[in-house]
Parts: C-alpha cells; sequence; structure tokens
C-alpha cells in the first residue's frame, strides 16, 4: 500500500500544532445561536477583562465548533470562559469542570516522567532504545541500537508514525472509527505497524513528529520502573499535583463525569452527517495521546512544570532545549513541549492535542505566571492560534 509522503505528513503536522485545535465545520443555526448564551462573563472576580478571549471563543463557534471552554489563569485570578455547547442534543452550555480528551498533550506528561527518571540515575536519555527495548525497534532498516530516547523525546528519531499507516489510519480517522472503535490495541502491536515501514530518515539526521516514538517511551518507563507507564503517571505526577480530573483511561471507552460530546464528521461533510465520538477505547494513542484531563489540571501542571516543581533544573533545562524542525510556525520542539512566539513577542510553552472529535491546547509562559488550556468539542474547524493571541496579547 502506497504511504504519505514526509511532505505530506509534516503539512498535516503543521496545521494541527499551529491552529492547536483540528479543522471543524458548519453547523446549524441553533448552536451557532448558543455561543451567546454559553459564554462566560467578560471579567473575572477580580476585574481584569478578557472580552478579546470570548470574543476569539464566539468567533469559533460562529464558524461551525460546536463549543469551546477555556480556563486562563494570571496574576489577576482564574478566569472560565465558554461559547457554544457540551451537547448537540440537550444543548447544555459547557462547564469550567467539564473533562476532556487531550491527545498529545499526554506526551508532555510521559516526557516529564522519563526527565524524573533520568535525575534518579535509573536511566540516561542518551542510552539507547535498545538497551531497555531489545530488538523491539528492529525491520525494514529500523534499528533501536542507533536510536536514543532523548530522539524518542524530541521526534528525531525517524521512526515512522503508526497513526500514518493506510490500514490504522482508516480505522481510527475514517468511515471505519464506527466498526473499530471499540478495539483494544496493545503498545506492541502498534511499534509492529510502524516497523512495518522505513524510517524516515536516518535517527538525528531531521524530525518528524510520530507518535511511534511515544508508544515507545511509554514502553521504555515500564521496562525501568517495573510498573505501567500510567501508574508512574499518576504516582509522579496526578497524586502530588492533585490533579483528581486527570486519568490515564487505559481501554476504557467511557468518559468520566461530568463531560459534554465529541463530535467529527469522520473525514465527510459537516453539513452531512455529524458523529457522536464521545465513546472509543483510548489505547490506540496510547502513550503518545490517551490522556482526560480538564483545563483546570492542565493549567496546575503546566505552571508547576515550568516552576521547577516537577523537574530538577537540570532536567527541566533538557526539556526545554529544543530542535529545529524545518516547519513553518512549529519551527522549535523540546522534549514533549514547544515554544511559540506570538504577534506580540510573547513565547508561550506547551502542547496541542487531537483525538477522534476533540481539540485541545495547553500554555504557559515561561515564568508560569500567565497560563490558559483550552478544548474544542469538534475536529473539523477551529483556530486555537487566534484563542491564543487574543488571550496573550489581547487582540481578537
Amino acid at each position: 500500500m502506497a504511504t504519505r509522503s514526509g511532505r505530506e505528513r509534516r503539512g498535516a503536522l503543521t496545521a494541527a500544532l499551529t491552529a492547536a485545535v483540528l479543522a471543524l465545520g458548519a453547523l446549524s443555526a441553533p448552536v451557532a445561536a448558543a455561543a451567546g448564551q454559553a459564554a462566560a462573563k467578560p471579567e473575572t472576580e477580580t476585574g481584569r477583562g478578557h472580552a478579546a478571549t470570548q470574543e476569539a471563543m464566539d468567533a469559533q463557534v460562529a464558524a461551525g465548533l460546536p463549543g469551546v471552554l477555556l480556563q486562563a489563569v494570571d496574576r489577576h485570578g482564574v478566569w472560565n470562559g465558554s461559547s457554544g455547547v457540551a451537547d448537540l442534543e440537550t444543548e447544555r452550555p459547557r462547564l469550567p469542570k467539564d473533562r476532556f480528551r487531550v491527545g498529545s498533550i499526554t506526551k508532555t506528561f510521559v516526557a516529564t516522567v522519563l526527565l524524573q527518571l533520568e535525575s534518579e540515575r535509573r536511566i540516561d536519555l542518551d542510552d539507547t532504545v535498545e538497551q531497555w527495548l531489545p530488538g523491539v525497534v528492529r525491520g525494514n532498516g529500523n534499528d533501536g541500537r542507533k536510536i536514543t530516547v532523548r530522539q524518542l523525546l524530541n521526534h528525531t528519531s525517524g521512526v515512522f508514525n503508526y497513526t500514518d499507516d493506510p490500514g490504522i489510519e482508516e480505522k481510527i480517522s475514517g468511515p471505519g472509527f464506527l466498526e473499530h472503535r471499540y478495539d483494544t490495541w496493545t503498545p506492541e502491536q502498534l511499534v509492529r505497524i510502524a516497523m512495518g515501514h522505513e524510517p524516515d530518515f536516518a535517527p538525528g539526521t531531521s524530525w518528524n513528529y510520530s507518535n511511534t516514538n511515544y508508544v515507545l517511551a511509554g514502553m521504555v518507563i515500564e521496562r525501568v520502573t517495573g510498573e505501567e507507564y500510567a501508574e508512574e503517571i499518576e504516582r509522579r505526577i496526578l497524586r502530588p499535583l492533585r490533579l483528581r480530573a486527570t486519568t490515564v483511561p487505559g481501554t476504557d471507552p467511557e468518559m468520566p463525569r461530568p463531560h459534554g460530546r465529541a463530535y467529527s464528521t469522520l473525514g465527510g461533510d459537516p453539513e452531512e452527517k455529524i458523529y457522536d465520538t464521545t465513546e472509543l477505547n483510548p489505547s490506540v494513542a496510547g502513550a503518545a495521546g490517551e490522556m482526560i484531563s480538564t483545563t483546570g489540571d492542565l493549567n496546575r501542571f503546566y505552571r508547576a512544570l515550568v516552576r521547577g516543581k516537577l523537574l530538577p533544573d537540570r532536567q527541566l533545562k533538557a526539556m526545554l532545549t529544543t530542535v529545529d524542525t524545518g516547519l513553518p510556525g512549529l519551527d522549535r520542539y523540546g522534549l514533549g513541549i514547544y515554544p511559540e512566539t506570538l504577534s506580540c513577542g510573547v513565547t508561550i510553552w506547551g502542547h496541542s492535542g487531537g483525538i477522534r472529535g476533540s481539540g485541545s491546547a495547553a500554555t504557559v509562559t515561561r515564568t508560569g505566571d500567565h497560563a490558559a488550556s483550552f478544548n474544542a468539542n469538534g475536529d473539523w474547524t477551529g483556530d486555537g492560534r487566534a484563542v491564543a493571541e487574543a488571550e496573550y496579547c489581547g487582540t481578537s
């Protein structure tokens, strides 16, 4: 079967990461009208306005998103904003405590655990993958003896992205989703799919976003600790930070309450059919993107991370050391986190994430003084960059 070229994959990545939310389409008039009804007041209790952010969120719904949800934290306090609806049938608004699937934001959690393990001298990020996963990365030119754990985390390994495999892509992104949404996938299965393809490039010679890298990173965590990577995230991050609404669901297809619905066109025309994709078995994403959280929990995590509450200085510096991606709009990538400089000169750090029916972005300034996390409950249009510009630069 023919596969998409590296150029095509990089183009798709640019659209996903720089927009921070996947594209969605026009919805029915009642949803657009609900934007004003569900919108949060543009003032916090402390009096600082977020009018530009609210306008940007309303614009996303007017453009076709079912609903958007955002929490901002800055020196003035906490502001919760929303627009549109959480449920197309009941038209209930999106609520601050609603949980949602965060997709690739999971990668920052995974990278944090591996950096913690390095600080404990239980692993070196320059260890080869072969040292920890003997014989796993082999075949078709793949060689784990030449790939380091660091290269997994910053996407310079060259390992093929398994979600670009046409067979699995149809099952998780196209009409085949409806038949396969409850399938269970093991990390070994996902890696084998990637090993069926030649590498994109020799390790360390270029850059390409690959979910396979983080499936392998999760496997490394389990080999180092003897525990599931999910347990390590819970023990090392979720419990200490009291992120009680954040979970690593494994194979459980259901969403914990409270939550809205997630919607997708499955690649079709939104004017013709929108599918409820709330329930799905997230093992297809695994350590690359299976987690569930809230805007409040994500803000707490990223603020703690950049302020050094989770990593010693040496490991935090390593996490924020970036490599060139060669992509417009996303020109640098660190270890499970990346920077973006906005039009007003403010640089934010974070990650975006998309999984069927849900697009999210979690961002924070380097000092941790200002953070904003965002979710859209649809995956066929949207512009997360515009929301970030509004929140951090006051423009809409």
